[in-house]
């Protein structure tokens, strides 16, 4: 699974380097190391949404209030289907 996020100028602002700092964190908690690869990337071009992350094919709009919620439901949801 990869997790793509977005550290272009409007989203660092918005908070993309907590929300960075988080994953790795919960990646590291659940031991999903092996299964979960984190990459960054500038501008996904929707920043007036909020920190773009893109997992797989979809794109979210993220804050670092949200984050643990979005890894609970859409990271831990999809590797235990």
């Amino acid at each position: 699974m990869v997790i793509t996020i977005c550290i272009g100028s409007s989203c660092h602002l918005k908070g993309s380097r907590e929300i960075v700092q988080t994953l790795e964190r919960l990646i590291s908690l659940h031991k999903l190391d092996d299964k979960v690869e984190l990459n960054g990337s500038f501008c996904i071009g929707q920043c007036v949404k909020g920190v773009c992350v893109k997992l797989e094919e979809t794109v979210y709009s993220l804050s670092p209030d949200n984050i643990e919620a979005f890894f609970n439901e859409e990271v831990l949801g999809r590797l235990t289907e």
